[in-house]
């Protein structure tokens, strides 16, 4: 089968491009001895966990217990929840994987961790910490030891160290600098008050996509849970931690109208792209028509302007459009097309669709 012979909309991945993002994080992890434990939320596939394992990745993140039970296929031998895990069914959920597979979890909260030793869990603990975001974590400082002590003390719970996400720093411009300088400094702070507090904190995990590449300027920080690295997205690109030919995930369409003047619909609108939008103008780009602007979208309709272009479009045919936010786009597609040039190399289904709870 060759990328002709697709239905579109479909969600293709040029395996070269994946695999060299794949191989250029893990030598990068390991070149600067952090540990590698990627967010699956960007793929949801197992089988691409798998092979960031086999690269050296110390275990996978995810963020739902659901989603945990899908990505224990992947063969890792580590698995991070990086979510507040609340309710009986997802107590049942992990103790049920705890059995297959070694469970850490984050938790901002006493409740949270009472919770999780109450239900007889066996698990490691990372006591999360509000670096900036101002999503969810404890403040650093003396709610963040107290954290730590409480869950000390809970049988069954073993405290392992430090989650945080410094979601808050996008690019890596001079004042996003500064902002990583300034969380090293909050992490030393933090390590010495465990330190004072006699609590051994063997983990500070933390870390994004966009600054990623700087990640061991980071004073303290010794995991990593980049995602989008697999793939990229424009977002990525504008962030700066990747260029445009880093980009392995697309979605082909097909351009269905031209009826209206200097635009056409390509058969794919926020059920395929989802509506995340992004520094520039647009819903992603256009490969083949870099001057064209994806402006608009529907449910089922991607309207695409090309006022100014020299450029003439016919309705059947085909381009690939690069999302803004390839992680959200994943979640919407049953299945993920691994190509190698024209040809389609293997068909993933993407396992974790959906997984919320």
């Amino acid at each position: 089968m060759t990328i002709h012979d697709l239905d579109t909309p479909a969600l293709v991945v040029d395996l070269d491009i994946m695999e060299r993002n794949l191989r250029r994080m893990a030598e990068y992890a390991a070149q600067h001895n952090l540990r590698l434990r990627p967010h699956t939320k960007t793929h949801k596939i197992p089988a691409l966990g798998a092979m960031q394992v086999a690269l050296g990745a110390v275990g996978l993140t995810v963020a739902k217990s659901t989603e945990a039970e899908v990505m224990v296929n992947s063969g890792t031998p580590d698995l991070l929840i990086a979510y507040p895990v609340l309710g009986v069914k997802k107590l049942e959920r992990i103790k049920a994987l705890t059995k297959r597979v070694k469970i850490t979890v984050s938790v901002d909260s006493v409740e949270v961790a009472q919770h999780l030793a109450d239900a007889g869990l066996e698990v490691g603990v990372l006591a999360e910490t509000d670096a900036g975001l101002g999503r969810v974590g404890v403040e650093p400082g003396q709610p963040l030891v107290d954290l730590a002590k409480a869950i000390s003390a809970m049988p069954g719970l073993t405290f392992e160290g430090i989650a945080f996400y410094p979601g808050h720093i996008k690019s890596t411009d001079a004042a996003g600098m500064t902002a990583l300088s300034n969380l090293g400094d909050l992490l030393t702070s933090i390590r010495a008050q465990l330190t004072q507090a006699d609590i051994e904190a063997r983990i500070f995990s933390g870390g994004s996509t966009p600054t990623m590449w700087h990640s061991h300027e980071v004073a303290g920080l010794n995991e990593i849970r980049p995602g989008t690295y697999i793939f990229n997205d424009r977002n990525t690109v504008f962030s700066g931690a990747c260029q445009v030919e880093d980009c392995a995930a697309s979605i082909l369409c097909t351009v269905v109208s031209t009826s209206v003047k200097d635009q056409f619909i390509i058969d794919g609108g926020s059920k395929t792209f989802s509506s995340d939008l992004a520094k520039q103008p647009g819903h992603g780009w256009v490969v083949k028509y870099p001057e064209a602007l994806f402006a608009k979208m529907n449910e089922e309709h991607g309207y695409v302007s090309m006022a100014g272009a020299k450029s003439s479009v016919k309705i059947g045919e085909r381009v690939r459009v690069i999302p803004n936010h390839i992680c959200v786009a994943v979640n919407l597609h049953e299945k993920v097309y691994g190509v190698r040039g024209e040809t389609v190399e293997v068909v993933w289904s993407v396992d974790g669709r959906g997984k919320l709870q």
